[in-house]
């Protein structure tokens, strides 16, 4: 009986040994801290993982997090696909690492299974390759800050590794995963009502902190379903530096001449005869392209009885119903629906849009908040290189960013759209209007992400004062 219970009792102890032996190293927080004489010291300020469940190059909201981190003497592990071009002060920055997560297997990318099979191995790999990545694969960290959406299976793992490695997480909530669900499955799928709550338990139970990009935002989050109590801070997004407007015409010309979509229109553009508008989409439900197309048509049909100038509209982005719209533009093409209107997609290097930005006479933004409450990035980076925008208004937070008929224009249907693009490019008007709100984009603008970071997560994160 002895000797059984002392084998029992070393196989226990081998075993709990063993699970010792796996579990992932913790963070020791040095007490004191150690000095650091320069970003290039051995020893970082703090440490943080900044994780995207999704393409990191498309991602500039966290990438903008990892860059703010490392100018103030933070080593950051980047956490997500590599899947787009990265910001340039990702790369060959010595304070940060590229962790990429490995792709789904070529099965759970294709459609050949229903989402009710892939959804759930899906969902079973990425609780994998995160762990693994979060826990084994990086060193511990100070500090996890999670990109939201998507939740599932981020949040929980999240937390796990947080407990494991005593880690303090962070969301930064950009949206509710749950109603971007909900716009394709409806509020009553029950997957949808899983994710919400799921979201609003974990949410409310698992940060330290939490950052949002609007107050409505913070305001939705102190309530019910989410009732969180940590604290919220709104950190608005802002634009980089890399946009900036461009003052000087030969600096213009110069771009417009060298990017293929405007070499054959830059005299007119130069000129003002033809007015270059920009939009960037993601070509997805929640980004209805079809109201700018309906408005252009409008626009081109009363230019046959008003004097209205040509419009050459640059589209750019990557998304899944690109093609469906480039063959509905190819028919309006041809059936004279879109006279003196031309339709040129592109996907540009971050440094080309940003300067295209500021070469345009009016950014269009099409972004319908799932939520209501979230923002679209691209209009702050078209008011960082000083471009008024026409967008898509109807939601609670807009105003947060867009000041009707100081920076930008709002719009809620194609027919209010096209009487935008109408009075803003009127030959009548001699572009008052539209210069007007030039100057308000730009004053806008004014305020960087630089300045924004530093007053909220640099002080949370003990990096700035």
């Amino acid at each position: 009986m002895l000797e059984l219970l002392l084998t029992l009792a070393t196989i226990a102890s081998t075993i709990f040994t063993a699970i010792l032996m796996l579990l992932p190293s913790r963070y020791v927080k040095h007490s004191p801290p150690k000095a650091v004489s320069s970003v290039s010291a051995d020893e970082p300020k703090i440490s943080v993982q900044v994780l995207v469940l999704g393409d990191i190059g498309r991602s500039p909201r966290m990438q903008y997090h990892a860059v703010s981190i490392a100018k103030h003497g933070g080593r950051v592990d980047m956490i997500g696909y590599k899947e787009s071009t990265l910001h340039p002060g990702l790369v060959d920055n010595p304070l940060i690492s590229i962790v990429p997560l490995p792709p789904p297997p070529s099965l759970l990318r294709s459609k050949t299974l229903p989402f009710i099979v892939i959804g759930p191995l899906k969902v079973l790999w990425q609780i994998w390759s995160l762990f693994h990545t979060l826990a084994y694969r990086t060193k511990p960290s100070r500090w996890l800050l999670v990109q939201n959406p998507p939740s599932i299976p981020t949040l929980f793992i999240a937390i796990i590794i947080c407990f494991l490695r005593n880690t303090h997480l962070i969301i930064d909530w950009h949206n509710y995963g749950w109603t971007i669900l909900a716009g394709t499955r409806g509020e009553k799928h029950p997957f949808v009502i899983i994710s919400k709550y799921y979201e609003a338990f974990l949410g409310r139970w698992a940060p330290t902190a939490s950052f949002t990009v609007t107050h409505a935002m913070a305001k939705q989050l102190r309530n019910k379903p989410y009732n969180i109590r940590c604290p919220i801070f709104t950190l608005h997004d802002r634009p980089a530096a890399i946009f900036q407007p461009i003052s000087s015409p030969s600096a213009r010309l110069a771009f417009l001449k060298n990017l293929p979509e405007t070499a054959g229109h830059t005299n007119d553009i130069m000129g003002g005869k033809t007015k270059l508008l920009v939009s960037s989409t993601s070509w997805t439900p929640d980004e209805d392209f079809s109201l700018l197309l309906s408005a252009l048509c409008s626009y081109s049909s009363t230019s046959t009885s008003k004097p209205l100038p040509p419009i050459l509209a640059i589209i750019t982005g990557k998304g899944p119903q690109k093609q469906l719209y480039l063959d509905r533009i190819a028919s309006l093409t041809a059936s004279d629906q879109l006279r003196n209107i031309t339709i040129l997609t592109s996907w540009l290097s971050v440094e080309d849009y940003a300067t295209l930005l500021a070469c345009a006479d009016l950014g269009v933004c099409l972004h319908m908040s799932s939520s209501g409450v979230d923002l679209p990035m691209k209009v702050v980076d078209m008011f960082g290189a000083g471009l008024p925008v026409a967008g898509y208004g109807a939601y609670e937070s807009w105003g947060e960013l867009v000041k009707e008929g100081v920076n930008g224009r709002g719009f809620r249907t194609s027919g209010e759209l096209a009487e935008v693009l109408e009075e803003l490019f009127d030959t009548k008007g001699e572009g008052q209007e539209i210069d007007r709100l030039r100057v308000g984009a730009r004053e806008e603008g004014k305020r960087r992400w630089d300045e924004e970071w530093d007053g909220v997560a640099g002080r949370l994160l003990g990096l700035c004062d």
